[in-house]
């Protein structure tokens, strides 16, 4: 009985976390992360480019890798946080499906850093980036295009003749 209670109360005490550790976790989360920034600037060519969630996905590492530091050291700290996190609820809608493979590595950097696994961090940060580079150059058909034309009179029939019959619909 005695062992089973001082195993009860280990688990509310809480492991050092050196600083060393903990800078080093923030150091790589810090490269990881302005790679990750890069790559979404360069990679993405967005008609609308959104600047705040750019910068979230930067962010959001520093956030998740520290929690996870705080996990591996108290199991409380651990049921309070999964407790915690249960009630929040994200209402922003992320528009376009490539943003959620973004927030994903976002939260995959902080996870795995948080964890110490740096090689599995950069391993799969370099992976992520050449198959996003491969897809983004693959072409899948053609881009639609749209043309605006503001006239007075009726111009259809000229401007289908000099795009060469490529107009599909008309307004």
């Amino acid at each position: 009985m005695s062992q089973l209670l001082s195993y009860f109360f280990s688990l509310y005490r809480q492991e050092d976390l050196p600083a060393r550790v903990i800078l080093l976790v923030l150091l790589a989360v810090l490269v990881l992360s302005a790679y990750e920034f890069a790559v979404y600037r360069l990679v993405s060519h967005r008609a609308f480019y959104n600047k705040s969630f750019h910068i979230s996905v930067a962010v959001l590492p520093f956030f998740i890798a520290t929690i996870i530091l705080c996990l591996q050291s108290n199991l409380v700290i651990t049921l309070g946080t999964i407790g915690a996190l249960a009630i929040i609820r994200f209402r922003t809608a992320v528009k376009d499906p490539v943003d959620m493979i973004y927030l994903l590595w976002s939260v995959h950097t902080g996870i795995v850093c948080g964890c110490q696994l740096y090689e599995v961090a950069v391993l799969t940060s370099l992976v992520v980036t050449v198959v996003l580079l491969v897809l983004e150059n693959l072409s899948f058909g053609r881009r639609p295009f749209v043309l605006v034309v503001h006239s007075g009179g009726n111009v259809e029939t000229e401007v289908t003749k000099l795009l060469g019959g490529g107009v599909y619909q008309a307004f």
